[in-house]
């Protein structure tokens, strides 16, 4: 009796279990599950919040022309989730009617087919229906995402649709700020491009606060990318109410209006910039760099071939596409902030760095060469230059003297100097792509080589000469121009002038110095006037290798530089110019870098000489151009020379300076040498001495 009893209490006890399970299962279905599907049932009000993109900030140049802007688009909107919703009902509401319809609810697409397109066709718009991408698009952002249909209706459509109203719930017209370079390729390098929002790209929290989400472009180049943040304006919200049949019945209270980013003003200079992408049209690939040497900021940056930031909105087409990725010459590289071999460039850096060191009285007697064991560098005057100091060894642009002077100051006091100079580092001027260059011998240097390298004496010498492993760029060579010119002080390059939002600076114009040869390597100023006389003398005296980048009456300082990159089965050479003027109080530094150019001096040194003679007319009261320019793809052939404009009215004779030929034999047997160390290098330790433990 007591163990039926039990078993009972038993039974009973499950079945209340059971029960209580069952119960709470069907209320998590009811209260959990399927929340949303009640909500739309219960009569009344509802909130729909939708998330609007930040409107973003332009950027102008340092006068005000705009470089980057925004235009207003208009959009026919659709909301997939609603429209479907709006379908079912329509259809259960004729199935009372007609009991013989089908209960089959058709596809996504079927659906606006037959819902939307008539309607729309009514009004006098048809857009294009692409059926793949609205299945794709309702199954992968439901009611979150609307659909965008392909292609943007005029301010008429927009205006007859908006007034009109389409009677259809879930479909909107919409407007809103789209990106536009109204300068094409100009300054296309610095401003960079946008991508638009990627659908998919929001987090949970903002896919649980918004029941539409529309998101915000983002900056993938350039300043458009590197002040990505500044420039995206706040986002804004609409909290709409709708009725219970889904129809849009006013605004909530904390609705806001999308807000704008921060407006930039960059240092270009839209003038300098354009002068300076015509006339490295005249080279096939090559960069240019134009510093206020006062300042520190780049007044004009470019590089060819090019591209056209307007390729990008909404989209790469793949026409554009093809057109760049099959161009060889690279258009997306930004040759001004990629890193090369400098060439002759590299020895006003030496110079600089033997007179932060107190070795300032050196001379040397050139014979046409200098050996190291069995390697042997020569000089580009193979007969020799004799006996010289620093004026004459600059003009001269002398091998020997500067490889000599390296190796005087040794390893650690060469790149020591060269680091002060930001070489093998980059600027920090606000481009996402620049290169640091490559300084052999530094810390990071060895760190990448195997364990035991050393920097032998040739090799020392190569990288006086900007050979061998030796890397700058044209920007980093520019800024180390701009302090010579100023009497020595390295400012930091710099393309941002100023970043504004609204009435508030949020990036105030304010030039760096990163170091002063004067005051804090004790370097005197009359020593730093060497460096210039030895650039002007370069220019305008008999001798020199930059004669071409003379100027009547509008004194110019340059340094050129050849590179051989190829010697069979086709010589290859780059070439380098950098100057500064006018001489007498210097306002502008000028780095030219060339692809296939055969000489600095005869490729590099013409175009330097247009730059700035474009900019000396300006000091004379001509305002230069500023148009929109178009994509330029380059080529690839050979450069010997580039003219001098007719009027040049050069009166010295021109010598053409290094050929590039100069380094080959050495180049043969420039790799790193290894001896057997007795301290193996660590990363994070000075492994300076490592060079003296040689058995």
């Amino acid at each position: 009796m007591e163990s039926r009893f039990r078993f009972r209490l038993y039974l009973l006890t499950a079945l209340i279990l059971l029960g209580t399970v069952s119960l709470l299962h069907r209320l998590h279905q009811f209260q959990i599950k399927d929340q949303h599907y009640y909500i739309q049932k219960k009569p009344g009000f509802s909130v729909v919040s939708i998330r609007e993109p930040g409107v973003r900030g332009e950027i102008m140049d340092r006068n005000g022309v705009p470089l980057a802007e925004n235009y207003r688009i208009y959009e026919l909107v659709v909301n997939l989730g609603e429209v479907r919703d709006s379908w079912v009902r329509r259809w259960r509401t004729e199935k009372t009617l007609d009991e013989g319809k089908s209960t089959e609810v058709p596809k996504i697409d079927e659906i606006v087919e037959q819902l939307i397109m008539p309607r729309l066709a009514e009004m006098g718009v048809e857009p294009r229906l692409n059926r793949t991408a609205i299945r794709t698009h309702y199954i992968t952002h439901g009611d979150l995402v609307p659909y965008v249909f392909p292609g943007e209706l005029d301010f008429e459509q927009f205006s007859r649709l908006a007034e009109r109203r389409l009677g259809l719930q879930g479909v909107y017209v919409n407007s809103r700020p789209q990106r536009r370079y109204p300068l094409g390729t100009l300054g296309g390098h610095v401003v960079g491009y946008v991508q638009q929002w990627k659908k998919g790209t929001y987090t949970a929290a903002e896919k649980a606060e918004f029941a539409h989400y529309f998101g915000d472009s983002k900056g993938v180049s350039g300043v458009e990318k590197t002040y990505n943040d500044i420039l995206t304006g706040q986002h804004g919200k609409q909290s709409l109410y709708k009725d219970e049949k889904g129809q849009i019945i006013g605004r909530t209270v904390d609705s806001r209006p999308p807000a704008q980013g921060a407006d930039l003003t960059l240092t270009l200079d839209a003038g300098i910039q354009c002068l300076t992408e015509n006339v490295l049209r005249k080279a096939g690939r090559a960069a240019a760099v134009v510093m206020d040497v006062n300042t520190g900021e780049v007044l004009a940056l470019a590089s060819v071939p090019n591209y056209d930031p307007n390729d990008y909105i909404p989209a790469l087409t793949q026409k554009s596409a093809d057109y760049y990725f099959q161009n060889k010459g690279h258009p997306f590289t930004n040759r001004a902030v990629s890193s090369y071999q400098s060439g002759s460039t590299t020895k006003i850096p030496v110079a600089l760095t033997a007179l932060t060191n107190g070795l300032v009285n050196f001379s040397d007697s050139c014979r046409g060469h200098v050996s190291y064991g069995r390697t042997k560098i020569h000089c580009w005057h193979t007969a020799g230059h004799g006996t010289l100091g620093l004026e004459s060894a600059i003009q001269r642009s002398c091998n020997p003297y500067f490889m000599n002077l390296a190796n005087r100051l040794g390893r650690q006091k060469v790149v020591e100097g060269f680091s002060m100079l930001n070489l093998g580092r980059r600027t920090g001027v606000g481009l996402p792509d620049e290169s640091p260059g490559i300084l052999p011998g530094s810390q990071h240097w060895l760190q990448l080589q195997p364990p035991g390298s050393i920097v032998t004496p040739s090799q020392i010498a190569l990288m006086s000469i900007g050979q061998w492993d030796m890397e700058c760029t044209p920007l980093q060579i520019c800024a180390i121009t701009a302090c010579v010119a100023n009497g020595g002080k390295y400012y930091r390059p710099r393309l941002l002038k100023k970043a504004a939002l609204l009435e508030d600076i949020v990036v105030a114009d304010q030039p760096t110095v990163e170091v002063d040869l004067v005051t804090e390597m004790g370097v005197s100023p009359a020593h730093i006037k060497r460096v210039q006389r030895g650039m002007w003398l370069a220019a305008n005296q008999a001798g020199g290798t930059a004669g071409r980048v003379a100027i009547p009456d509008y004194a110019v300082a340059a340094k050129t530089g050849t590179v051989q990159v190829r010697k069979t089965p086709t010589k290859i050479n780059n070439s380098w110019v950098t100057a500064f003027a006018p001489f007498d109080n210097p306002r502008y530094a000028v780095t030219i870098f060339v692809e296939g150019g055969a000489s600095g001096g005869k490729v590099a040194g013409p175009l330097a000489h247009m730059i700035l003679r474009g900019i000396a007319a300006t000091e004379k009261g001509l305002r230069l151009p500023v148009k929109r320019m178009g994509k330029f793809a380059g080529h690839f052939d050979r450069i010997e020379e580039i003219e001098l404009p007719e009027d040049s009215l050069l009166t010295i004779s021109l010598e053409d300076g290094e050929t590039g030929d100069e380094v080959s034999e050495a180049l043969d047997e420039s790799k790193p040498v290894k001896v057997k160390p007795k301290i193996i290098p660590l990363p994070g330790v000075d492994n300076s001495q490592s060079e003296t433990t040689t058995e």
